[in-house]
C-alpha cells in the first residue's frame, strides 16, 4: 500500500520512518517533507503543500491512507476535504481540531462537560484583560486564542510580564480603545478577533498523555514529557518543544487511571454528543500536582513535537495496523480497545537542535555538518532541514530531534548528547539537561 503524510517537521519525519517500516507499506509520500525524510529508503518527498491538490495527488497515487501532522493543516480543514472525496484519512475534522485551534473553544467545552482545567476568562478587549490581571494573583498564564506553533503561551511570573504579553497579542489598551469596533467571531470567519485566555497558574508536574481515537474508543499510547522552555533549568522563552521522553515517570498508574476516567474518556463522549465526533491523536497537556490530581494545560489534535520523536522510537507495533483500525469501517477490522500495543522496555529521550535566534528570529540557510548521524540505538530526526546545492542547511527554528533509546533516562539521555556533540551548524542551541526530572526521581 501507499501511504502519504502531510507535514514537513520532526513530528511528520518519525511518522513517516515508523509508517516505512510496515511490511504492507511500500512507498510513503511526505508533503512536502525535509531533506531528512528526502533521505530515507521508502520515502518520497511531494512538493505540494496545497490542500486540494494534495487531494487529486492521492487520489491519482491511490493512496491507502492519510495521515495529517501539523495542527495547520487540520484546522484548515485536511480530513474533510480528503473524506469528501472518499479517501482514508486519519486525523480530526475542522471541527474537531478546534481543541487545539482555539483555547477558548477548549476551555468552554471542558467547563460544560465538567473537565478539571484552570480557571480562566476570555478577553478580546485589552482594557477588560489589563484589569482582570490587576485583579489576580501572580503568577497568572497569557495564552493566545488560536494556533501559535507553540509559542502563543506566556506563564507570566509578574503582573508587568501579564500586562506585556496582553499587548503583544492583543495590542495596548489604547490602541484596542482607538481602533474601530472588530466584529464577534463566528463560525466561518476566516479572520476572526484577536482573543487571549487568561487562566489561573497551575503548579505541578507536566506530562504529555496522547491517545489514539476513532470517535468513541481510545487507544492509548506511552506517556511522555517534554520540555517547553528554551533554557536549561526550564528558564527563559516557551518554544515549541526542546525535547522530550518516554516513559514519563510521573505518570504513575494510578494517575493514568485518573487521565482516562476524568480526562480522556470524558472528552471523547463530549465531542461526540456535540456533534462533533473526535477522531485522530488526541493529545492531552497535563499539569500533574503534588497529590497525583491531573488537570488539563492544553489540547492538542495531533501528535506532539518533539514527544512523536521519542513515543514512536519505541513503538513495536505496526503503526499502520493502528491507524487502519481507527479509520476502517465498523466491524472491517480489529476495534482499538482490542490491540494490545508492544512497548520497547527502554526510555528513549530526545533533544532538540535549534537555530541562531530561537525562538523569536530563528535563522536560516546555516549548513550543517555531520550528518547522517543515525546509530545503533539513535535516530536523527529532521524537523527544520532542507537541500542546497548538496548541503543540508536550516531551514526554520527547531532544526533536530536527535532521539536515542537507553536501559535508563539516563543511559538515553547520555547517548543522545554523543550524537549531538557530533553534529554542527552556525548559532546551534541545544539545552543540556533533557530528561532532568526523571533522572531525579
Amino acid at each position: 500500500m501507499k501511504v502519504l503524510v502531510i507535514g514537513s517537521g520532526g513530528r511528520e519525519h518519525a511518522l513517516a520512518w515508523k509508517l516505512a517500516q510496515s511490511p504492507k507499506v511500500h512507498k510513503v509520500f511526505v508533503a512536502p517533507g525535509n531533506a531528512g525524510t528526502a533521505a530515507e529508503p521508502q520515502i518520497q518527498n511531494v512538493a505540494i503543500t496545497d490542500l486540494a491538490k494534495l487531494v487529486e495527488f492521492a487520489k491519482g497515487e491511490k493512496v491507502a491512507l492519510t495521515v495529517v501532522g501539523p495542527e495547520a493543516a487540520l484546522a484548515a480543514g485536511a480530513v474533510d476535504l480528503f473524506r469528501a472525496r472518499g479517501l482514508r484519512i486519519f486525523g480530526p475534522t475542522r471541527a474537531a481540531a478546534q481543541l487545539e485551534s482555539s483555547k477558548s473553544f477548549a476551555k468552554n467545552f471542558m467547563q460544560r462537560h465538567g473537565i478539571p482545567t484552570a480557571a480562566y476568562r476570555t478577553f478580546d478587549d485589552a482594557a477588560l484583560a489589563h484589569a482582570h490581571v490587576d485583579a489576580s494573583p501572580a503568577p497568572i498564564v497569557v495564552k493566545a486564542d488560536g494556533l501559535a506553533a507553540g509559542k502563543g503561551v506566556v506563564v507570566a511570573m509578574t503582573r508587568d510580564e501579564a500586562h506585556a504579553a496582553i499587548d503583544a497579542m492583543l495590542g495596548s489598551a489604547e490602541a484596542t480603545s482607538a481602533a474601530p469596533a472588530a466584529p464577534a467571531r463566528r463560525a466561518g470567519d476566516d479572520v476572526p478577533r484577536a482573543r487571549v485566555v487568561i487562566e489561573e497558574f497551575l503548579a505541578g508536574e507536566e506530562a504529555s498523555f496522547i491517545v489514539v481515537s476513532d470517535g468513541t474508543r481510545v487507544l492509548p499510547l506511552a506517556t511522555s514529557q517534554d520540555h517547553k522552555r528554551l533554557l536549561d533549568g526550564d528558564r527563559g522563552p516557551n518554544t515549541g518543544g526542546m525535547g522530550a521522553y518516554s516513559p514519563a515517570p510521573v505518570v504513575t498508574p494510578n494517575v493514568h487511571a485518573r487521565v482516562m476516567q476524568d480526562i480522556v474518556l470524558p472528552t471523547i463522549d463530549g465531542m461526540a454528543a456535540d456533534g462533533t465526533p473526535f477522531t485522530g491523536f488526541l493529545y492531552v497537556g497535563l499539569m500533574i500536582d503534588a497529590e497525583g490530581h491531573p488537570r488539563v494545560v492544553e489540547f492538542n489534535a495531533r501528535l506532539g513535537d518533539p514527544e512523536a520523536q521519542v513515543i514512536l522510537m519505541r513503538l513495536k507495533t505496526d503503526l499502520v495496523d493502528v491507524l487502519s483500525s481507527a479509520t476502517a469501517p465498523t466491524g472491517s477490522a480489529p476495534a482499538l480497545d482490542e490491540i494490545a500495543l508492544q512497548w520497547d522496555r527502554r526510555s528513549a529521550l530526545g533533544v532538540v537542535m535549534a537555530s541562531s535566534g530561537y525562538p523569536e528570529r530563528p535563522r536560516t540557510g546555516d549548513a550543517i555538518s555531520g550528518l547522517p548521524a543515525d546509530a545503533a540505538d539513535c535516530k536523527v530526526f529532521h524537523a527544520s532541514t532542507a537541500e542546497r546545492d548538496g548541503t543540508v542547511v536550516t531551514s526554520g527554528g527547531r532544526v533536530l530531534c536527535v532521539t536515542a533509546l537507553g536501559d535508563s533516562v539516563k543511559l538515553a539521555q547520555h547517548r543522545a548528547y554523543e550524537t549531538v556533540r557530533s553534529i554542527h551548524f552556525d548559532g546551534a542551541q541545544a539545552r543540556r539537561d533533557i530528561g532532568h526530572l526523571a533522572i531525579k526521581r
